[in-house]
């Protein structure tokens, strides 16, 4: 998903902070599930609203949950949901772990964004991406658990969107039969 970083230091070099926004209606990098089918995905305007209402959201260093960044619980996370955006603040600790992240940050090593979520709700679509067809998904409700730097920011294909693909194109199989059907039904009674 497309996002910037931007990393930011007192001038006392203590307090440092990397701020950075997760842009809605942003189609991702075409992805391939076990299957071999392409898909793309898009997170829809405030597809967080309901689970930020409801937990905390911690800031990870690269999913490692033995490297906290920061928590939402505490202030050191800060989020802003929008129509456009799910932005973000997080402090970064004086730890071992922030340290090193804040060197990697600040070299510009890392500067990508990923996260941590379940689908509670989606829906499957075909698109042209490149001028063939592909699946979309577009998550309309997700449960938003953590927000981390990372080096190659990508979202993990996981089972449920295997088999969430999996639903859709049997769907999409059936609508196509019923189809085929109706029309030789058509074509018998001309006859």
């Amino acid at each position: 998903m497309p996002v910037t970083l931007e990393i930011r230091e007192a001038a006392d070099g203590e307090a440092k902070s990397v701020a950075g926004a997760i842009k809605y209606s942003t189609e991702s990098e075409e992805m391939t599930d076990w299957w071999g089918d392409s898909f793309v995905e898009e997170l829809a305007p405030r597809a967080f609203e309901k689970s930020l209402q409801k937990r905390n959201v911690v800031g990870l260093w690269s999913h490692d949950t033995g490297q906290v960044l920061g928590n939402t619980k505490n202030g050191t996370l800060r989020l802003q949901d929008s129509e456009e955006c799910l932005g973000f603040e997080m402090d970064i600790p004086n730890t071992t772990a922030g340290n090193d992240a804040w060197t990697l940050l600040k070299r510009g090593d890392v500067d990508g964004v990923s996260f941590g979520m379940i689908v509670a709700k989606d829906k499957w679509s075909k698109t042209k991406h490149d001028e063939r067809d592909v699946y979309k998904r577009t998550i309309l409700d997700a449960d938003l658990y953590e927000i981390s730097p990372v080096a190659f920011p990508a979202y993990p294909a996981n089972e449920v969107k295997v088999r969430s693909l999996e639903e859709f194109k049997a769907k999409e199989k059936r609508a196509a039969d019923e189809y085929r059907k109706q029309k030789l039904s058509l074509e018998l009674e001309l006859l």
